[in-house]
């Protein structure tokens, strides 16, 4: 569970809502081929033919912010520095505008 306190009061979001709108997000970016699994279990689940929509995405909270990081691959013979700009970009004003939480930082780990 992810707790952001503001002014109004504390709300609650699963960290796997999070993720997901991440992980859409992400993919939906330009030059971006699939995301990556990053731990242990989004690895499993690949293997075993599990279909994990957060996949590639980690969640971590920072007081009243989270922090992101993405595993993507890119396409072949993409700019991959205006790509990851582009995406840490669009992750961040999505998860704000849409979920109304603070965004501290997105990180993005080409993989493949």
């Amino acid at each position: 569970m992810i707790k952001i306190s503001n002014h109004i009061g504390t709300i609650k979001f699963s960290a796997e809502y999070l993720a997901n709108l991440a992980s859409s997000t992400a993919s939906s970016c330009f030059g971006v081929t699939g995301l990556c699994p990053c731990t242990p279990k989004q690895r499993l689940n690949r293997l075993l033919g599990r279909n994990d929509k957060s996949v590639g995405v980690m969640i971590v909270q920072d007081g009243d912010s989270i922090s992101v990081d993405l595993h993507i691959s890119a396409a072949l013979g993409v700019n991959l520095k205006a790509i990851t700009d582009s995406i840490a970009h669009k992750v961040a004003y999505v998860l704000t505008d849409q979920a109304g939480v603070s965004v501290s930082a997105v990180n993005v780990y080409v993989d493949g």
